[in-house]
């Protein structure tokens, strides 16, 4: 029996979402768990304030869904070319999809609901991330900020396909028209990728309410001048989006990678 890896490293986490300054209400949901290494965003979308059911019941199918499996003495088994951690990652949004999909079949002020989501998922000195739609997951390496996922969205496609130049694509009235979301349909394609956990590296999980407003430099920035107070920095990026006109819901949740965690001195990589 594979033995379960918690996370090797002091996590540092916090989170703030705001409504914004032009929306009534906010279909935005985060959470986060440093004990379990688990990071939740989704940006909900629909009508009849479903978006918001849509991003709450993702967020609580996800933390009901991994909690166990995390908790066990076990490791999840690997399938395929994916860890067992990322192949957990990537059933509970499955079981996310799922889950919304079937809620909005059955109420019809509900029907074609959905949401983003961005997971993320530290274990021994590994880190998942798991994404569906155009919330995003950023890395700050020393000083170098990067995304680590890329967007299921029209633009991008056009971008990927020469149709687009950058220079249009922030502009673009097709910007938010995104190709997947979880509840959308009865299957959604889940992009997991996996990295190597550095002690001092930062992830963020952010939705398109930030990254819409403010640029990756600012973002950067923010990060590196907070030195490791997440909490002010969360805050100091939504005010940042606020400033630039608050748009959209803007949420953030910030994971700091700190020193090993006392008594473990083994290798998990």
């Amino acid at each position: 029996m594979t033995p379960h890896s918690p996370p090797q490293y002091t996590l540092f986490m916090a989170g703030q979402s705001d409504t914004g300054r032009q929306r009534e209400h906010n279909e935005d949901f985060i959470a986060w768990d440093d004990e379990r290494g688990l990071a939740l965003l989704a940006d909900g979308m629909g009508g009849h304030n479903a978006g918001d059911v849509a991003s709450r019941m993702s967020i609580e199918v996800l933390e009901e869904a991994l909690a166990a499996p995390l908790d066990a003495a076990q490791a999840p088994a690997a399938e395929g070319d994916l860890s067992g951690h990322a192949a957990l990652l990537r059933r509970a949004v499955e079981a996310a999809n799922q889950r919304v999909f079937a809620a909005g079949e059955e109420d019809t002020a509900r029907q074609g609901m959905g949401t983003t989501v961005v997971a993320l998922l530290l274990y021994g000195e590994r880190v998942v991330v798991a994404h569906v739609g155009d919330s995003r997951a950023y890395r700050l390496h020393g000083r170098e900020l990067a995304a680590v996922t890329e967007d299921h969205s029209l633009v991008r496609q056009l971008l990927a396909e020469g149709v687009m130049a950058p220079e249009e694509a922030r502009d673009s009235p097709y910007r938010h028209v995104i190709t997947q979301a979880v509840g959308v349909r009865e299957s959604v394609e889940v992009e997991v990728n996996e990295f190597d956990a550095c002690p001092g590296d930062v992830y963020l999980l952010c939705s398109d309410g930030l990254t819409d407003l403010v640029d990756d430099a600012a973002i950067a920035d923010t990060l590196i001048a907070a030195q490791g107070n997440w909490q002010r920095a969360a805050q100091h990026l939504v005010d940042l989006a606020n400033q630039a006109g608050g748009r959209d819901n803007i949420s953030v949740v910030i994971v700091g990678i700190g020193p090993r965690r006392c008594g473990d001195n083994t290798s998990h990589a």
